[in-house]
């Protein structure tokens, strides 16, 4: 593909580029690649001018750079051909799907699939091997349900929803049309609800349902627990990473990023747009507002007003974290400073 074509693939998201000066020099391009590691024939990018030294020395025929005249006029000297953008990354992401599209099967009901009579599957669907659809079940058009994908009763999966292989969708589920569920995630199993007795824990029976909005992601290994009653509901084009702990009843808004690790114990609610970085920790009951941050390895245990960015465990606000943190490799030379006006003190009063 020429460099001219990926131009035209992009329209009005290049606010500018090199070919208006070099209209001659239109490389053709093979595919894409991370700057350090990029060859002749590739495309690839940087997102601001500390990545100045691999503009210098990547091997790439064209690159996706910032709004940065001194970063065009160095590639420019190379002889790399260039797009301008003001956010080069999500434009990276858009190149990376002109030459590389996930793998999906043509519509077929593999001799394997084991599926109930009562189950509704409806057309143009990719039922793989050793899949396991139960009774009540509906499988909405265009759906992808990968090999020893086992679905209990009484689930419904929307539209051209994906289903990887080895994940498990429980009984009580309501997944959205356009959703991923990656290999290994479990989806509406039973929520950890025990009632302590004199006896030992009795076993709360979880009745609830789990409800994936539509475009919701889920990686890999993560688990998304169904209530005892109630819902526990995940919004619309929220993404989850892998190995996620979400707990039964907790309620997540639209467009939320959750980070590998991270767990949620039962009822907690985040708003829309909130951000959780890999291996935070959410204690019942606690409510994150819209636009909330928190930082890797956070531990909550109260509410987060919307917009606030928090850090450490316990939660504070991040600028209070820093200033911590700044003290926290001085604490031995602050001890060993602090030991010594004891001993003064002391012998002053002696």
């Amino acid at each position: 593909m020429k460099f001219s074509e990926i131009l035209s693939q992009f329209g009005d998201a290049a606010t500018n580029h090199s070919l208006t000066s070099n209209p001659d020099h239109d490389p053709e391009i093979t595919g894409v690649a991370a700057i350090d590691e990029a060859t002749n024939g590739t495309l690839s990018y940087v997102e601001g001018a500390k990545f100045r030294s691999f503009v210098g020395n990547t091997n790439a025929s064209a690159l996706i750079l910032p709004q940065d005249e001194k970063l065009q006029v160095l590639a420019q000297q190379r002889d790399i051909v260039w797009i301008a953008t003001p956010d080069p990354r999500l434009l990276f992401a858009k190149a990376i799907a002109l030459f590389y599209q996930p793998y999906r099967p043509a519509p077929e009901i593999h001799p394997t699939a084991v599926i109930h009579s009562t189950a509704k599957v409806a057309s143009d669907v990719y039922i793989g091997p050793h899949a396991v659809i139960q009774q009540g079940v509906e499988i909405g058009n265009g759906a992808i349900i990968h090999p020893n994908v086992v679905i209990y009763p009484d689930a419904k999966i929307g539209d051209r929803t994906i289903l990887h292989a080895n994940c498990t969708i429980h009984e009580r589920s309501r997944i959205g049309a356009d959703c991923v569920i990656h290999s290994g995630a479990v989806i509406g199993a039973e929520g950890f609800g025990f009632v302590p007795t004199r006896t030992g824990w009795l076993k709360m029976e979880q009745s609830g349902y789990t409800v994936l909005e539509d475009g919701v992601v889920v990686g890999c290994n993560t688990a998304i627990d169904r209530p005892g009653v109630g819902e526990t509901r995940i919004g619309r084009n929220t993404v989850i990473d892998n190995l996620v702990q979400i707990g039964h009843g907790c309620q997540i808004g639209a467009g939320c990023a959750i980070a590998g690790q991270a767990g949620m114990a039962g009822g907690v609610k985040l708003g829309n747009r909130v951000i959780l970085a890999g291996q935070t920790g959410i204690a019942n009951q606690v409510k994150m507002g819209d636009g909330a941050i928190a930082s890797a390895q956070t531990g909550i245990h109260s509410d987060v007003a919307p917009g606030e960015i928090v850090s450490g465990t316990p939660a504070i606000p991040y600028k209070l974290y820093l200033k911590a943190s700044a003290v926290y490799s001085r604490l031995p030379d602050i001890y060993q400073s602090l030991k010594q006006l004891q001993r003064k003190f002391k012998n002053t009063s002696d």
